[in-house]
């Protein structure tokens, strides 16, 4: 992967990231204010716009937490304990109105950020996706505002705030994540070796041996297969809001390589949690 991010004058956070996690978490308050209608359901989910706004406030609170040093256990980094978790947590929680969700939302992103200036935490932390280092913690933040943020935004008919540069910076954790959630079952009989390349900026290798799955910062040398893709795409593959075969008609995919034909088991590989 080309580097995605230097550090910032504070030497705590990568290049940008901060701005990206403050900038998200209100333009996802700014979809909440005003009147949205909280009772809408999100599309291709059991949510309401109300749940999902919860949710993304505990989650918010959750990682400031952990960036603060405090131990949270949050299921056991399967997709099944961690909607499970999610379930539990959202019934002990009843605030569903737009106003208070939105200043959480803000409010839990900054104590993260408040966290990371205090230095609170050094080395590895535990996530309910597994051991991350500080700055991968960052990144898993934000992607999951953008995730959410996607969705909130799709339900209420409002403008998502997916973009290139904040797509670079949810690499690395999309990256740490994606050995944790790969499908073994899919997994199992496969040998394959890929080049993930995005239009215009960063890049990846993801190889594929008797069920294990490793990825690597830089592509293969002789990749079986290489898939060019759109990074907003991208994003939305990996998150499981976007299905590859509209991407793909719509010339959002490219793949070459001399097996072209494995490129459209790679999505099924995983399981966004």
């Amino acid at each position: 992967m080309e580097p995605v991010a230097g550090r910032d004058v504070r030497g705590t956070l990568p290049e940008g990231l901060g701005a990206a996690i403050r900038r998200t978490a209100e333009e996802i308050a700014g979809l909440l204010r005003g009147g949205a209608d909280m009772g809408l359901p999100v599309p291709r989910s059991e949510w309401t716009v109300g749940e999902a706004a919860a949710h993304l406030a505990q989650a918010n609170e959750l990682m400031a937490d952990i960036a603060a040093g405090h131990a949270r256990s949050y299921g056991d980094g399967t997709p099944q304990s961690l909607a499970g978790a999610n379930e539990r947590a959202l019934a002990e929680f009843d605030e569903r109105r737009a106003e208070p969700l939105a200043a959480m939302i803000v409010a839990q992103a900054d104590a993260y950020l408040r966290a990371w200036d205090d230095g609170a935490t050094e080395g590895t932390v535990v996530t309910p996706l597994g051991p991350m280092g500080p700055d991968v913690l960052g990144s898993y933040l934000l992607t999951h505002m953008l995730g959410h943020g996607y969705d909130l935004a799709r339900a209420l008919g409002r403008p998502h705030m997916i973009d290139r540069a904040r797509v670079e910076l949810t690499l690395p954790f999309l990256i740490t994540a994606m050995p944790r959630v790969a499908d073994f079952a899919r997994t199992a009989a496969l040998t394959a070796r890929y080049a993930i390349r995005l239009w215009g900026g960063a890049r990846f290798g993801v190889t594929v041996s008797s069920g294990a799955v490793s990825v690597d910062s830089q592509p293969p040398n002789r990749p079986d297969c290489t898939i060019f893709i759109e990074p907003v795409t991208f994003v939305l593959m990996a998150l499981g809001r976007r299905g590859q075969w509209s991407a793909l008609a719509q010339g959002r995919i490219l793949v070459r390589g001399r097996k072209p034909w494995l490129a459209p088991r790679f999505p099924a590989l995983f399981k966004a949690p």
